[in-house]
């Protein structure tokens, strides 16, 4: 895959309105997951590519250098930009579509997309409903209304970015 083809892969919400339609029309299922992805690991490979095998569009969120300060996730964070972050996601040959937001959660995101499948890790539970609840996931109401699926994937055991950071 060339430079400019994955390139190609961030996108905005406004150009993925089309791109939306025909995959429609193709009956492609679109899965949607989002992250920091700061320091870019196996963790965060196994589980992207996990996702991408639970439909044929994978589009990833990735947060804003201001919503992963908003999101307390330690001193100097992030240590990537977000444009870096976007350019590592948008180079994983399995990742379709990279947006970059700066909402401290991805929900108006996948109100606008309407994944068939929205994933999240090992950490959060589909099954909960309280909204206020720490395993909640943010869009699933969205999705599920829409006879989509929530799904989770477990994480690697052993790899996140905040243990990395420790060893240092």
């Amino acid at each position: 895959m060339s430079k400019a083809q994955f390139e190609n892969k961030i996108s905005t919400i406004k150009n993925l309105h089309e791109q939306r339609h025909a995959w429609q029309k193709s009956k492609s299922r679109v899965c949607f997951t989002n992250g920091c992805f700061d320091i870019l690991h196996k963790g965060h490979v196994k589980y992207l590519s996990e996702a991408k095998a639970l439909g044929d569009i994978l589009i990833v969120g990735v947060n804003s250098d201001d919503s992963v300060r908003r999101l307390n996730k330690g001193p100097n964070r992030p240590v990537n930009d977000e444009n870096s972050r976007a350019y590592l996601i948008a180079a994983l040959e399995f990742v379709d579509v990279v947006l970059i937001f700066n909402e401290d959660t991805p929900e108006n995101l996948i109100s606008e997309i309407v994944p068939d499948v929205l994933v999240k890790g090992g950490d959060y539970d589909p099954t909960v409903e309280d909204r206020n609840h720490p395993k909640y996931i943010v869009g699933r109401d969205v999705v599920l209304k829409n006879s989509g699926s929530v799904k989770t994937i477990d994480f690697v055991e052993g790899f996140s970015t905040t243990a990395a950071l420790k060893k240092l």
